[in-house]
């Protein structure tokens, strides 16, 4: 499950939390969630490598009823798409889509 939400009862926020699986981050080092959300800053929300599978996990407030764009930078160099993202929408770039989440 790489993304999961948790929507807060006493905050207008919902917990996102951001996962990629150890499948796909095997030789990675380094991982970042980047985004709409914080400006696109790949030092904003580094994520954290777990021990126990390899994977990288993040948990990142958004405010409900938005919709963010987002996408994993990897090894500061190589862009990844959220296959389970609730949708995609096109970029700028002809060869390259973000990744959408709902909140």
């Amino acid at each position: 499950m790489p993304i999961k939400k948790q929507y807060l009862k006493t905050r207008d926020v919902c917990k996102v939390t951001f996962r990629i699986p150890e499948t796909t981050a095997i030789k990675a080092r380094e991982a970042a969630v980047v985004g709409d959300f914080n400006r696109w800053d790949a030092g904003a929300n580094p994520m954290k490598k777990l021990k126990t599978d390899g994977s990288f996990k993040t948990v990142v407030e958004l405010p409900k009823n938005g919709e963010y764009a987002f996408r994993y930078l990897v090894d500061g160099r190589e862009w990844l798409n959220e296959p389970e993202a609730d949708r995609s929408a096109p970029t700028p770039y002809p060869d390259a889509r973000n990744s959408l989440i709902q909140t």
